[in-house]
């Protein structure tokens, strides 16, 4: 049977990278999350069919994370994941995308527009980390899963502020992915205690952000409890060219807790 979180297969750099590409038009690039048992598919299988109806969708799955190759003594870092970014816009002969991240994948899309100015078009930030903050509960607790259903429902629960979303099936499915092999052991590996530092790791200083010139969509769930919002108002004080959207009854999973009002945001910015 095959498995939906399978795309397809690009070299970037050294290793392949399982990506998934719908759709025509203006290329836009989803960057998911660092939850455990991620891939593009689980962070973005709600999006992908709408948004492709009017551009082309690129969703890969970064080194680390779901079905890309997980290369022996690739150290798991910035420098790694934008360097992948870039090889997979090259090996697609892409100029130029706009960018939608997710959390981890907003301070990598960050990261790209600092360091890459000219591939980016525009940016869509969804509950980003890019900016210091004292790491929350929620964030600890995710980057330090052990693998059970039962931490996963909990995991879940953190992730959404309608509880009835933290299924048991959904938790058994999003645990499952996390015990295929190498997954948890490449995610355990990557945000060690104490994890402070990871988010600081993954911060830009102000002074960057400021010069970020790209037409940008600042996305929030009010109830986060993983991502603090305060995070998002730091955001559209420092990137002159921005917007702010903050969903009220919605946690740290905008895009599926809210996808319809999510997919329409996204949709109209992009093509504006």
């Amino acid at each position: 049977m095959s498995k939906p979180e399978i795309g397809k297969q690009i070299k970037t750099g050294d290793y392949m990278t399982n990506y998934h590409d719908e759709g025509e038009g203006f290329p836009v690039l989803l960057i998911h999350g660092s939850g455990p048992g991620v891939s593009a598919w689980a962070n973005w299988r709600l999006i992908l069919p709408e948004l492709s109806k009017s551009r082309r969708v690129i969703a890969p799955d970064m080194v680390g994370f779901g079905y890309t190759d997980r290369p022996e003594g690739l150290n798991l870092d910035f420098k790694t994941w934008v360097k992948q970014a870039v090889d997979l816009l090259d090996a697609l002969k892409l100029e130029q995308v706009d960018i939608v991240g997710n959390s981890f994948g907003g301070s990598l899309a960050l990261s790209m527009a600092v360091e890459h100015p000219k591939r980016v078009r525009k940016m869509v930030l969804m509950g980003a980390m890019g900016v210091e903050f004292p790491i929350t509960e929620g964030l600890d607790a995710v980057w330090g899963y052990k693998p059970s259903v039962e931490n996963m429902q909990n995991i879940i629960g953190l992730f959404v502020d309608d509880k009835t979303i933290a299924t048991e099936d959904l938790a058994k499915m999003r645990y499952e992915a996390s015990i295929e092999p190498g997954f948890q052991e490449s995610f355990s590996s990557m945000f060690p205690a104490p994890r402070q530092k990871w988010v600081e790791f993954m911060a830009r200083t102000d002074e960057e952000i400021r010069n970020i010139k790209q037409s940008t969509l600042i996305v929030h769930g009010r109830e986060d409890q993983v991502i603090p919002v305060e995070n998002s108002y730091k955001l559209i004080d420092l990137i002159d060219n921005a917007q702010l959207h903050i969903f009220g009854h919605c946690g740290h999973w905008t895009q599926i807790e809210k996808a319809p009002q999510f997919i329409k945001l996204v949709d109209n910015f992009l093509a504006e």
